[in-house]
């Protein structure tokens, strides 16, 4: 699967979904943008049951302030909906597969469990 454009109209109907979504937030000045491309392509076409989004944050820069992306590149990982991963930096090749298999392999009811209760924690 190739990767999708991703905008603020699309990227929460994206990231929402039942299954992973990865996000590439880059700009086309930024050499470890240019460097990590390559490598995100080629993993997009090894999963294409994983969605591969890139967000231009120069084209869009309300949607990287939104997400407080303070450095690029900056790779966001979303399993149903809730962001499970995010770091900066290009990753290499083989780091980008383990963390696809650690997503795959996350245990999705404990996660859920555990962002519920951050939330009621916020909100005590």
């Amino acid at each position: 699967m190739a990767t999708l454009e991703l905008t603020e109209q699309n990227f929460g109907a994206v990231i929402e979904r039942e299954g992973i979504a990865l996000v590439d937030w880059w700009a086309s000045w930024c050499g470890p943008c240019r460097m990590f491309a390559p490598v995100f392509e080629a993993a997009s076409t090894e999963h294409p049951d994983i969605v591969f989004g890139k967000v231009d944050t120069e084209a869009q820069r309300g949607l990287a302030g939104a997400a407080r992306i303070m450095s690029i590149p900056t790779l966001m990982a979303f399993r149903d909906g809730i962001l499970v991963f995010s770091q900066a930096g290009a990753l290499p090749g083989q780091a980008l597969e383990q963390l696809i298999t650690a997503i795959r392999e996350l245990d999705m009811t404990g996660v859920r469990r555990q962002v519920a209760e951050q939330g009621a924690a916020k909100t005590a």
